[in-house]
């Protein structure tokens, strides 16, 4: 592979580590505390007679000089890991950090790789991750070192497979490095080898850009710091350019299938005129008809002030937030899943618009009638492996820019607009998943990696790895695990009720989401954007390690 120059001079960039884990990996115990339990107390027992052998399971965290010793922290180890699902910035330092650990305690100790994710393990599909190997790949993006991949490990068959080839090749531990599909995953592959007492561990690790895979334990999800200081790079150039062009309006979709992370994130970087947060529009019961007035209030505002451009932020995943539109999708994700064999059976996608609009409630189908045919398409395509709309292909953004344009003609022609409006319409989703981690990633990463190794040598399995304290140096970090099943929740997936790792949504009394709200009303107004300009690996601390700013908002550091 022929290298950049950037691609060298990270090669050289040595992780920062917690303090707990610098020293010798003999001395590494834990502290054990009390059972933690999930917290939708009406789950909890449904999850507990799933998750007989790991229910309960306390929270741990790493310590030196007390606590239980972690017995196999110098024995001879056989690891397995997989990277699952989309990646995410810093997902090649988990894996360094695991096989440095691993190395640390004893060099004799070995670190597969399944190819292609959880199907990797059930095909076998394995290659050594050696010192050479993993040197190739340190502080760099992409999940390139064994490729990733989404296939659910669920049938009886796939677990009966996964355990076959876990005992085929002696491993000790797997560790699942995902987002919350993927570690529930986990914790149903660490209930399994449990059951059978095959004497594996599972261990899983904080993956998705996302932002959605976190609690009281899991601070930040990795990548997310990465992607959204490339995605607020992007948005103040576009924003730039929209002051400098003064005759568009951006909309620009981000990533995020579900919560407005994000979106918020980029927002609180950048200052747009209009950032749509999901949560919000779920909770006030906003039509789409609303949202669209909100967008036409404030172009219709800045028009009256001569400025006929601006920029609005439009979250990947909010035509599930709105009420109309979430009932529509819940019931075809209902009909697909019960009609699967007819529906595909069917000749275009006419033939299939109408087999759905004949089976829909009245309400839902005159909504569904009344979308652009492009829209009623894309919601019509092939879901995602858990069942759901696959809502990245959906145009959002293009839906709300001719919407507004559609309203703006009407408030035009009764006189309350005056002003030219024309638009771009902007997607932000793949450019960010790959990207070189910034300084926090890379150590978070390799201190997640480092973790999972140490939570192995203390005997673990069902355990999610976990770094806190993180909007401060990594100095001052401290290192851990929680339980996955504490996590967990029961929903509806593929029309019926399964156990799941439940995802965070932006919280409307959180900091972050409080302190972009005092704002919004300034911003949808003026044209005084922030560049954050490109993310930046060499430096001073305070412009090279900062955490983001839903992390600094969260933790009262600003």
């Amino acid at each position: 592979m022929e290298m950049s120059p950037l691609q060298k001079a990270r090669y050289a960039y040595q992780p920062k580590l917690p303090p707990v884990l610098r020293g010798p990996v003999a001395g590494l115990a834990i502290e054990r505390g009390q059972a933690a339990l999930p917290l939708a107390e009406g789950d909890r027992e449904r999850l507990k007679a799933l998750f007989s052998h790991s229910y309960g399971q306390g929270r741990v965290t790493l310590v030196r000089g007390k606590g239980e010793a972690a017995a196999k922290a110098g024995a001879k180890l056989s690891v397995g890991v997989i990277l699952s699902g989309g990646p995410a910035p810093g997902g090649h330092n988990v894996i360094a950090g695991l096989f440095d650990g691993l190395k640390a305690g004893n060099p004799a100790s070995v670190l597969l790789g399944f190819r292609g994710g959880p199907g990797g393990l059930v095909d076998d599909k394995a290659v050594e991750i050696t010192a050479e190997l993993v040197d190739r790949y340190r502080n760099t993006g992409g999940f390139d070192i064994i490729g990733s991949g989404r296939t659910k490990i669920e049938t009886p068959e796939q677990f009966e497979k996964a355990l076959e080839t876990a005992k085929k090749r002696g491993l000790d531990a797997v560790v699942v490095i995902g987002g919350d599909d993927s570690n529930t995953n986990a914790a149903l592959l660490a209930e399994f080898f449990a059951e059978r007492k095959a004497g594996i561990a599972v261990i899983g690790v904080p993956k998705t850009i996302d932002g959605d895979l976190k609690n009281d334990d899991i601070e930040t999800s990795f990548g997310f710091d990465t992607a959204t200081k490339l995605y607020a790079e992007l948005v103040g150039n576009i924003a730039r350019d929209a002051a400098s062009g003064r005759k568009y309006w951006h909309f620009v979709k981000l990533m995020g299938r579900s919560a407005s992370h994000i979106g918020l994130e980029v927002a609180l970087q950048t200052r747009p005129n209009i950032a749509l947060v999901s949560e919000e529009i779920e909770a006030k019961k906003s039509s789409l008809g609303a949202i669209v007035d909100e967008i036409c209030a404030s172009v219709a505002a800045r028009a009256a002030k001569g400025e006929n451009f601006g920029v609005v932020l439009v979250p990947e995943g909010l035509i599930e937030f709105v009420p109309e539109m979430k009932a529509l999708i819940g019931e075809l994700n209902e009909l697909l899943a019960a009609h699967d064999a007819e529906y595909k059976a069917l000749s275009g996608v006419e033939a299939q618009k109408a087999f759905i609009a004949a089976r829909l409630a009245a309400a839902t189908a005159g909504l569904f009638k009344s979308l652009p045919a492009e829209i009623q398409a894309q919601l019509l395509w092939d879901r995602d492996p858990h069942g759901n709309v696959q809502v990245s292909r959906i145009e959002t953004e293009k839906l709300l820019a001719a919407m507004v344009k559609t309203r703006l003609g009407e408030m035009g022609a009764a006189g309350s607009y005056k002003g030219k409006f024309d638009f771009q319409t902007h997607f932000l989703g793949y450019e960010g998943r790959c990207a070189f981690p910034s300084n926090f990633d890379a150590d978070y990463c390799y201190s997640l990696g480092y973790t999972a190794f140490a939570l192995i040598a203390a005997g673990l399995s069902g355990y999610l790895s976990s770094v806190k304290n993180t909007s401060a140096p990594a100095d001052q970090w401290s290192s851990g695990g929680v339980p996955l099943v504490s996590m967990m929740n029961i929903e509806r997936r593929h029309g019926s009720d399964k156990p799941v790792i439940k995802k965070a949504l932006v919280e409307l009394d959180g900091a972050p989401f409080k302190a972009f709200a005092r704002v919004r009303g300034e911003w949808a107004l003026s044209s005084d954007y922030r560049v954050p300009g490109p993310v930046q690996y060499f430096g001073p601390a305070e412009l090279c390690d900062r955490p983001t700013e839903t992390l600094l908002l969260e933790k009262g550091k600003v």
